[in-house]
């Protein structure tokens, strides 16, 4: 039940359901049998009994529909010719929840049983009995019950298959539009880096020939280009990943780390704590983290050595890179685009994200990072 800014938890309404049953009932019935008896003591706790039952209607289903079912049998027993209302509200409620054959088994045995209870414990012809029975629970009512239980049924399991459609479209445009940035990505910009990287490697290549001495610049545009080459190639396999490719986490770090140790920076790996399996986002956060610091190490701190530290802890991941670049404590806090996606990346997971000048010099990256684990 929701009425926009005003929503009433199903809780509350199952209580209040239920107590406005047992009061209907009781309220209809027990002024009809005074002066009461034990008979009629009996009758009136099975009236209430089955209103209050439908407390758990939605937890138990079945259980409130054997219960109710049961409750009218024993006030139409001691004497009280009510509508079975518990057991139409349970009846409604077992159908929802898709238990359609044995609401109709249940419902078939107690319109043989009301009957039988009437002809045992009542006096009078069968007739009397049956027309009883009938003023408990007719046969209307209980179509009615069993078909609004359906239509509701039926009608929020087209609203969860819409809702499925929707997700799958979305999750259909989202690939086709990697897809697309991928081709855009591999059309404008392969080709031009491929360029820069093999005249980079052939100017190399001819001035060691002729016995010169190769221009720093021209050193650090061959890395430069090697390095964006295997940028670009992982960024375009990430946009095709169709998930059936596991994504570069925490066990590639040591590749990161040789990487950097073959640019000339002395670095280090540290691991600290239990291992654990962490999730799949944080693991590739992770590796950004340390791609990004490592890079930003060999390119511009003028750095000669970098430690990488990870550190496993029961409920997270702490990641850290420090170097002893040129970096002071009175420069101003840098704003590039790696640490802008370092710090995106940190806070999508509910992290956070330290990138500051060291005491002294260096420059230090920490991000601390939550991990959810069973228990």
């Amino acid at each position: 039940m929701d009425t926009g800014r005003f929503r009433v938890p199903a809780g509350v309404m199952d209580w209040v359901i239920a107590v406005g049953v047992a009061a209907l009932l009781l309220g209809t019935g027990l002024p009809e049998r005074q002066p009461a008896g034990e008979r009629e003591l009996f009758g009136a706790v099975m009236l209430a009994a089955g209103g209050l039952a439908l407390i758990a209607r939605r937890r138990a289903p079945i259980a409130v529909l054997a219960v109710t079912g049961l409750c009218a049998v024993g006030y139409e027993a001691a004497g009280f010719e009510l509508l079975a209302v518990p057991y139409l509200v349970a009846v409604y409620g077992a159908v929802r929840a898709g238990h359609r054959a044995l609401t109709v088994a249940a419902s078939v045995s107690l319109l043989v049983v009301l009957p039988l209870a009437a002809l045992v414990f009542r006096d009078g012809p069968a007739r009397e009995a049956f027309a009883q029975a009938r003023n408990v629970l007719e046969i209307a009512w209980l179509i009615a019950a069993f078909a609004a239980g359906e239509a509701l049924r039926q009608a929020e399991r087209r609203a969860d298959e819409a809702e499925r459609t929707r997700e799958e479209t979305a999750r259909r445009r989202a690939d086709e539009e990697r897809l697309h940035i991928a081709r855009e990505l591999h059309d404008s910009l392969t080709h031009q880096i491929s360029i820069i990287k093999v005249q980079s490697e052939v100017a190399v290549h001819v001035t060691r020939r002729r016995g010169e001495q190769v221009p720093e610049a021209l050193l650090a545009i061959q890395t430069a280009g090697r390095e964006a080459t295997r940028e670009l190639r992982a960024t375009l396999e990430a946009l095709r990943d169709d998930d059936t490719t596991p994504p570069q986490s925490l066990e590639h770090v040591p590749e990161l780390v040789e990487r950097a140790r073959s640019m000339g920076l002395d670095a280090t790996l540290t691991i600290e704590g239990q291992r654990h399996d962490v999730p799949a986002a944080v693991g590739r956060t992770a590796y950004r983290i340390v791609q990004e610091a490592l890079t930003n190490t060999a390119r511009h701190a003028c750095a000669t050595t970098a430690a990488v530290r990870i550190e496993y802890r029961p409920d997270g991941l702490s990641v850290q890179v420090d170097d002893d670049g040129r970096a002071a404590p009175d420069d101003a806090p840098a704003h590039g685009l790696g640490l802008l996606g370092m710090r995106e990346r940190v806070t999508a997971l509910g992290g956070r994200l330290r990138a500051q000048p060291r005491t002294g010099h260096g420059f230090t990256v920490q991000a601390e990072l939550p991990v959810e684990r069973a228990s």
